[in-house]
C-alpha cells in the first residue's frame, strides 16, 4: 500500500484524496492542479499561487540545471526560496526536452540527485515519452527503456523526496496497462500518465481516455495518478472521472501570451470578446476593451490570472461533484460543450465496466440527460446484478399498473430495465428520466430484460411496454411475450402501481 496517498471520497473513477508530501511537510488535497513555472519566463509570480488555490506547482529541473546561474542559486537558496513558493514542488527531468529535441545532457541518476540537491519534493527520472501513433515495436522498445530507468530510479538515494514513475506506451492501451503494472510494482510513489500532450493539443480526448483507462487497469487503487500536461479546464471533469488525481498546466501562461482566454467550454480570443463571461476578479474589474488597450506584459499577466481563476474554480466544482455523487452529470454536461470532449466521454463509457467497480453503490439522484447516460456505470451495474434476483412463475414486467393475474409484477424503467417494486426507492432506480426517452435508453432497458430472461430460463415473462421502438424490442428474446400498452389492454383486473 502507498502510505503517501489516502482516498476519502469516490465517484466513478474520480476521488478526493490526500497526498502526503513528506519533504515539504504538507498534505495536498487531490484532485490538484499544478501550475507549470518556467523559471526563465514567469508570468504570474509563484508567491501568488495560493491566491488561486494552488497547493503544489511543477517546474523543470533540467532547465535549471542547464543554466549555470540558476543552478547555483537553486543549490544555495533551495527551490522554494528561488521560486518564492511555500507549497509542494514537483520537478520534471528533461523528458519533455528529450521528446522535442531528441537528446539531453543528463541521465536518471544525475537528474534525480540534482532534483534532491535543489530541494524538490517530488522528482522525476528521465523516461522516454513516446508520441502517439508510432509503430508498436518502437513503443514497446521505448517502454522497456523507461522501465529500466524506473528500476534504476529505485536505487538512487533521494531521502524523503517522492519520485514519479511515468507510465508510457503511446496509443496502445495494452502497453499502457503493462506499463502501469510494472510501475506499480516498483517502490516509487506517484504515477504520471505521460506523452498525452500531443493528443490533447490535437483534441484527441478519446485517445487520452483510452491511454488513462489502460494505465489504470495496471495500477493499484491506491496509486496517485498524474496526467502530465492536462491543462485545459474543459476536460478536468472527464480526466478526474477517468481516475486522475494530479494535473499540471502551462496553458494559463501560454494561452495568455497569445491573447487566449480560457473557459470551461473552450478557448476564446480576446479580440473577439465584447463581454467577459466570468465573475473572477479580473473579469469583474475589467472589460475586454480595457484589457486590449493594456501594454503587452500587463495584458498577459491579467489573462494568465483569469486563466488560473477559471481553472481552479472548475477544479473545485469537480471536487464538489465527487463529494455530492454527481460527477457523471458534470462530465456529461462538459462533454456536450465540444465534439472532441464528447468523443472522450464516449471512450470513457466504453470502459464503464472497469469504472463500475469503483463507483459507489448509492449516491445522489441519477439524471438521464442524453443518449450517453444509457451507458453509464450505474446502468451496467444494475443489468449485471439481475442474476442476484429470484423471480418465479409468470412475471409481468410493466411500465403500467400491476395486474393480479400474474405471479409477480415488476417495474420496467428505461434505461435500467426490470426491477422488483420493492427496489423502487433505491439508487439508481429513483432516476430522473425524460418523458421522451431516446432509442439508446430503450435499448439499454431491453438488454436488461434479455439478461433477466437468460438468467432465469424457467420463468415465464411478459413485457408490457409503452410503445418501445422496434430497434429496442429486437433485443428482447422471442420467449418473452410483448404487450404494447398503447395498443392493447392486458386481460384481467388491474391494481394501482
Amino acid at each position: 500500500m502507498r502510505d503517501v496517498f489516502e482516498i476519502r471520497a469516490q465517484d466513478a473513477g474520480g476521488r478526493i484524496g490526500d497526498l502526503r508530501v513528506p519533504r515539504a511537510d504538507v498534505t495536498v488535497e487531490t484532485p490538484a492542479l499544478l501550475p507549470v513555472v518556467n523559471p526563465n519566463l514567469i508570468t504570474v509570480d509563484p508567491s501568488r499561487f495560493s491566491e488561486f488555490g494552488a497547493q503544489m506547482l511543477i517546474t523543470n529541473s533540467y532547465i535549471i540545471k542547464q543554466d549555470e546561474d540558476l543552478a547555483e542559486r537553486a543549490r544555495e537558496e533551495g527551490l522554494h526560496d528561488l521560486l518564492g513558493f511555500d507549497g509542494a514542488i514537483m520537478t520534471d527531468s528533461g523528458s519533455f526536452q528529450l521528446a522535442e529535441y531528441g537528446e539531453i545532457e543528463t541521465d536518471t541518476e544525475e537528474i534525480l540527485r540534482f532534483q534532491h540537491d535543489i530541494g524538490s519534493d517530488v522528482g522525476t527520472p528521465v523516461d522516454i515519452p513516446t508520441p502517439p501513433d508510432v509503430p508498436r515495436e518502437r513503443a514497446a522498445e521505448e517502454l522497456r527503456t523507461t522501465q529500466e530507468r524506473l528500476e534504476l530510479a529505485e536505487t538512487v538515494d533521494v531521502g524523503e523526496m517522492l519520485v514519479n514513475a511515468p507510465v508510457q506506451g503511446s496509443t496502445y492501451p495494452d502497453l499502457r496497462e503493462d506499463a502501469g503494472e510494472h510501475a506499480y510494482g516498483t517502490d516509487l510513489d506517484v504515477f504520471p500518465v505521460g506523452a498525452v500532450v500531443p493528443m490533447m493539443n490535437q483534441y484527441r480526448y478519446d485517445d487520452m481516455a483510452r491511454a488513462v483507462a489502460g494505465a489504470k487497469r495496471g495500477l493499484g487503487r491506491d496509486a496517485p495518478v498524474h496526467l502530465f500536461g492536462a491543462g485545459h479546464p474543459m476536460m478536468f471533469a472527464l480526466a478526474v472521472a477517468l481516475g486522475c488525481d494530479l494535473f499540471d498546466s502551462a496553458a494559463y501562461a501560454i494561452y495568455a501570451r497569445d491573447d487566449r482566454y480560457l473557459t470551461v467550454h473552450g478557448t476564446e480570443h480576446l479580440p473577439d470578446l465584447e463581454h467577459f463571461p466570468c465573475s473572477c476578479p479580473v473579469c469583474v474589474e475589467h472589460t475586454p476593451e480595457e484589457v486590449r488597450r493594456m501594454p503587452d506584459a500587463a495584458r498577459e499577466e491579467l489573462l494568465a490570472e483569469h486563466n488560473l481563476h477559471v481553472s481552479f474554480t472548475e477544479l473545485r466544482r469537480v471536487k464538489q461533484a465527487v463529494r455530492d455523487g454527481d460527477l457523471m452529470e458534470l462530465v456529461e454536461a462538459r462533454s456536450h460543450a465540444h465534439p472532441r470532449t464528447l468523443d472522450g466521454y464516449r471512450a470513457f463509457l466504453d470502459h464503464a465496466r472497469q469504472y463500475e467497480a469503483s463507483d459507489p453503490a448509492s449516491k445522489d439522484t441519477f439524471f438521464y440527460t442524453s443518449a450517453e447516460s444509457a451507458r453509464r456505470p450505474e446502468v451496467i451495474r444494475h443489468r449485471e446484478r439481475l442474476d442476484r434476483l429470484s423471480p418465479e412463475g409468470h412475471v409481468l414486467l410493466t411500465e403500467g399498473p400491476r395486474h393480479r393475474d400474474y405471479d409477480d409484477c415488476w417495474h420496467v424503467k428505461p434505461p435500467f430495465g426490470p426491477y422488483p417494486r420493492e427496489l423502487s426507492e433505491t439508487y439508481p432506480l429513483t432516476a430522473e428520466i425524460p418523458e421522451n426517452m431516446d432509442r439508446e435508453g430503450y435499448e439499454a432497458a431491453a438488454k436488461a430484460v434479455a439478461r433477466l430472461a437468460g438468467e432465469h430460463p424457467d420463468v415465464e415473462f411478459t413485457l408490457a411496454h409503452d410503445s418501445w421502438p422496434g430497434d429496442a424490442l429486437d433485443y428482447v428474446p422471442p420467449r418473452v411475450a410483448l404487450v404494447d400498452l398503447r395498443e392493447e389492454r392486458l386481460e384481467g383486473p388491474q391494481t394501482e402501481p
